[in-house]
């Protein structure tokens, strides 16, 4: 079996810790992962709901706050396989790296879901980085 693999990153001008407080909380994806209306956890299983009320199912392999990495797989069915990490970089200088991988089966779907993950990243950037216009006025 040969994966799509896909990979995005950004660099976000907030500290590693408060980044990872939204990123890495399971149950507040949909706050800036933009087509999520809603999402629930109920221990290693959470289910997002799509903006078109579909459920897809997912089961969260790894939740490491020191790491600060967040790992899952899709279970629905429409995946033969699916892997997705974020991690959320410490720069060392009030800055953060968060990056977002996808490997998964079919191949195709890593397109899909990596123009998924751009566009959150990008969302998670702009209300980060937004939080921190707000508090300097």
């Amino acid at each position: 079996m040969t994966l799509g693999s896909i990979r995005h990153h950004i660099r976000i001008r907030r500290p590693a810790a408060t980044v990872w407080e939204l990123a890495g909380d399971p149950t507040r994806l949909h706050e800036w992962f933009p087509g999520i209306a809603s999402c629930r956890v109920d221990r290693t299983i959470r289910t997002i709901i799509l903006d078109s009320g579909l459920p897809m199912p997912e089961e969260i392999l790894v939740k490491d706050d020191v790491q600060r990495r967040f790992q899952y797989k899709i279970t629905a069915g429409v995946f033969t396989y699916h892997r997705g990490m974020i991690d959320v970089i410490d720069l060392g200088d009030a800055t953060s790296l968060v990056v977002y991988s996808t490997d998964c089966d079919p191949r195709a779907m890593a397109l899909t879901i990596g123009g998924a993950t751009a566009g959150a990243l990008d969302e998670l950037a702009r209300q980060m980085e937004s939080t921190d216009s707000e508090e300097a006025h």
